[in-house]
């Protein structure tokens, strides 16, 4: 954690600490979560490599400065919370999400466990388009993957002003251990949280085979491009015309990487998207060669050269990354189940 930097702003500018909290370092971005009792939420993200604090509060609600006794009572519209400061080049917001998910019970649309009431009910509160983007799918996959018999209904909702909660709920679990960990196993949320994650195997990871595996599977010109950083001719390659429902999985290991939802006509003769399926599954290098600088596109598990990220797009993104189709694998929406990506099926209800 990284609580002496703030502390020695203080010192140094003279200016309040919740000042510091609300205007933080450029680069470092935040997310706002409701999961019940802001007590249990703390820990879970203290402890990750990236998150630079965490405090318990009160957002979502309209009254100004509110107390712990009149959120308690009921008697505001915000619910308990907590503010998550990170480092988005360590850990993504997709990636504190699914931390999230395993601290709650996303079900629950009465509060949390023993903890009954709107103020304690969860919600992810968004700070852009992106974020929202990356919620609903993160909830849709959720809902899609069958570890509860019941629907997600954990809110997402635009982020309003954060309140700090009173100093006495801060890093609570650690001032009152006892206490905490008698309320967390009796409220029944330890408990929920055992039954459903414990022996859950590890979510799908994706490799890069071999060298000599890759290359007695792929075509000269997907090796080329994959493994040498080729480039594919245009108008004369597999998908730049392709217009099916489905998503788009890097050759060599399968990490999907972007969706037929996001696929437009750049006029160029190779497959276009104006932005990833997967934000975590892409990496973004700056490209020296040809005498001059542009944004190379790679997959993050198998390293493949995928082609080259320009800012010409469509709206709302602006973006356009220009993908060779031999780093590519093409999946019909009808066929995600079968083939180990059922988790994307809700995105193409109706499309199949």
């Amino acid at each position: 954690m990284y609580s002496w930097i703030a502390a020695t702003v203080v010192v140094a500018l003279g200016v309040s600490f919740l000042a510091v909290t609300e205007n933080f370092i450029a680069g470092q971005k935040e997310v706002i979560l409701g999961g019940g009792c802001f007590w249990c939420m703390e820990p879970p993200f203290e402890e990750l490599e990236g998150v630079i604090d965490v405090s318990a509060g009160y957002s979502g609600g309209q009254e100004e400065n509110p107390t712990y006794q009149e959120v308690s009572a009921g008697r505001t519209s915000h619910i308990e919370s907590v503010r998550v400061v990170y480092d988005p080049q360590v850990i993504s917001f997709a990636e504190l999400l699914q931390v999230f998910w395993k601290h709650i019970d996303p079900t629950d649309d009465g509060g949390q466990f023993a903890d009954r009431g709107n103020h304690y009910k969860t919600a992810i509160f968004y700070g852009s388009e992106e974020e929202k983007r990356i919620a609903q799918l993160s909830k849709k996959e959720l809902d899609a993957s069958g570890i509860f018999a019941r629907p997600v209904v954990t809110a997402i909702l635009p982020r309003t002003r954060f309140y700090r909660a009173e100093e006495y709920h801060q890093d609570y679990y650690r001032k009152n251990a006892l206490h905490y960990n008698a309320y967390k196993v009796g409220s029944g949320r330890a408990g929920f949280l055992e039954k459903t994650w414990k022996g859950r195997p590890e979510e799908k990871k994706y490799a890069r085979p071999a060298d000599e595996v890759l290359q007695s599977r792929l075509t000269a010109m997907q090796y080329r491009v994959t493994r040498e950083d080729g480039t594919e001719p245009p108008f004369d390659n597999e998908f730049w015309d392709n217009k099916r429902a489905g998503i788009y999985v890097d050759v060599v290991s399968g990490e999907p990487l972007f969706s037929s939802l996001d696929k437009f006509d750049s006029g160029t003769g190779w497959p276009s998207f104006s932005r990833p399926l997967v934000d975590e599954n892409i990496v973004e290098k700056k490209d020296l060669k040809l005498f001059m600088v542009r944004t190379e596109v790679r997959s993050a598990a198998a390293d493949s050269h995928l082609g080259h990220l320009f800012p010409d797009g469509p709206e709302p993104t602006g973006l356009r990354y220009c993908i060779n189709s031999a780093s590519l694998r093409f999946i019909p929406a009808g066929e995600l189940e079968e083939q180990g990506y059922g988790e994307f099926l809700p995105l193409f209800d109706g499309q199949q």
